[in-house]
């Protein structure tokens, strides 16, 4: 047993226990007789802090004060309103990132030490940090050329930090899922995991900035949302140069007020700038709050903080494509087959008894007001059956749902009556008229038979290959081949009729 681990982990505990944020009293009526008598005994150890705010604030302030691990998990966890509840989740999604910063000194050597030279030799001012954060702080400096900048710098230690969290997070995971069956469908390790390695590739702030680059491109193909751009020379493990981000930040609450800004335009640009890039490209910044995000006069948004990205490949966005189609044709039946058929749901599961689930969460949306209906909580619904036909957890899908939950979140503050779903309709429209077109479906069919060509072919060569002869004879096609030509041909004309029927 890690004896290190173990230790953090009792501290951990005696610190939920402290804030009644173990078995909070509120969820007494919920559960067995048996754990009613363990919450009751352990609330007798509970501090003054288990009596101000709700379990979910509660466990939000626990979080904050055990480092940046427990506070990506809480992140993560207040994605999951179908198993905690819609309260619980949205206190956890206020979760604050912020620690007093390290001396400037500090960041400099650290910043010599990373890049190889003289700060001197890069920027012509290096400022005192403008944010700092449990895993880096930011500062404000200017390069030698005169563009203004914000430099990012990791806390010292930070990765022995998290390395130790890290164990105690796994060890937790592992003991939940041997110990809980129910618990197991949700595959704890795999979560916990997930949590871990999102951390480890934000200690190497060079992947920051590829993502920073890529997704910049990403978001300069559309016009509404921007990245700042990299400034290459001042990028190491340790320290990252980003042009600045013009605007005020979205996380002061006076900025919503500020003249000349059109906060309906802003709450547009946020979801379709976010739905253009996870389902027109298939990468999309995973971390939109309003701490990471700049506005300014009339509608303009700057996004930073690129520690997290999102990907969905060709065959994830095709069947998300499809699954928003059938619920928008209310068309269960063809949902349900597109789950099937991904792998989401197994297959020794009824498939008609699966249309009736989603039948049941996605009727009630219907004959509302846009307005009334929340992108977030649909796909909250929709996870809530995922229990009866042991939908396994899917790490694409939790980071897209935990940035759509954001991001519908932050639009609605923008604008309290913003139409989430009339804003995400020139992307959504463009996004089906392109997966589910009839040529979108004629390229399918010719890749199609593409692969099956080259398939064919390597089994040719093979038999070929296989056939030793001492005779000197010319060549000729095998029937193999003869059969692989054929085949294009019709897969061929078979792309053609489709085309033109």
């Amino acid at each position: 047993m890690d004896l290190a681990a173990f230790a953090r982990l009792l501290a951990v505990g005696w610190t939920l226990i402290r804030a009644d944020a173990l078995i909070p009293r509120e969820v007494d009526p919920l559960l067995p007789t048996g754990v009613q008598t363990l919450g009751r005994f352990l609330r007798l150890f509970a501090g003054r802090e288990a009596k101000v705010g709700r379990p979910g604030e509660r466990l939000a302030r626990a979080l904050e004060s055990f480092g940046p691990v427990a506070i990506k998990l809480g992140q993560v966890l207040s994605t999951r309103a179908d198993i905690f509840g819609g309260q619980f989740a949205q206190d956890l999604s206020h979760l604050k990132d912020r620690l007093p910063p390290f001396d400037t000194a500090i960041a400099r050597a650290e910043v010599e030490r990373e890049l190889g030279r003289p700060v001197e030799s890069l920027y012509a001012t290096f400022g005192e940090p403008v944010a700092a954060a449990s895993i880096a702080q930011a500062h404000e400096a200017t390069m030698l050329d005169g563009r203004r900048v914000a430099v990012k710098v990791l806390r010292p230690g930070i990765e022995r930090r998290v390395e130790s969290d890290s164990r105690v997070l796994l060890m937790v995971a592992g003991l939940v899922e041997r110990l809980i069956g129910p618990a197991r469908r949700l595959e704890p390790v795999l979560f916990a995991k997930i949590v871990v390695r999102a951390l480890e590739l934000e200690l190497d702030l060079r992947m920051e900035a590829a993502g920073a680059g890529e997704v910049g491109e990403v978001m300069a193909r559309d016009s509404y949302m921007r990245a700042p751009a990299v400034v290459w020379d001042g990028v190491g493990k340790r320290v990252l140069t980003l042009e600045w981000a013009s605007g005020l930040p979205l996380s002061d609450p006076a900025t919503l007020d500020a003249p000349g800004l059109d906060r309906r335009a802003l709450a547009d640009n946020l979801i379709r700038g976010f739905l253009a890039q996870a389902v027109d490209q298939g990468v999309f910044h995973a971390d939109l709050h309003e701490g990471n995000l700049f506005v300014s006069a009339p509608s303009t948004l700057t996004a930073v903080d690129f520690g997290i990205i999102g990907r969905l490949g060709p065959r994830e966005r095709r069947f998300l494509a499809e699954i928003l189609y059938g619920f928008l044709m209310r068309d269960y039946r063809r949902v349900a087959q597109v789950h099937f058929d991904a792998g989401y749901v197994p297959r020794h599961h009824d498939i008609d008894a699966f249309a009736q689930a989603l039948r049941a969460v996605g009727e009630p949306v219907f004959g509302r007001a846009a307005s009334e209906v929340s992108m977030g909580r649909l796909l909250a619904q929709l996870f809530e059956i995922t229990a009866l036909f042991e939908m396994r957890l899917r790490p694409e899908l939790v980071l897209l749902q935990k940035t759509m939950v954001t991001v519908e979140g932050v639009a609605r503050r923008l604008w309290p009556d913003h139409d989430i779903w009339q804003a995400a309709d020139p992307v959504v429209r463009r996004w089906i008229s392109r997966e589910l077109s009839p040529i979108a479906r004629a390229k399918e069919l010719a890749d199609d038979a593409v692969r099956a060509l080259r398939a064919i072919a390597r089994m040719a060569e093979a038999q070929e290959a296989g056939v030793t002869t001492v005779a000197v004879v010319e060549p000729r096609p095998s029937r193999l081949a003869w059969f692989a030509f054929g085949a294009a041909v019709a897969g061929l004309a078979g792309v053609l009729g489709y085309l033109l029927g």
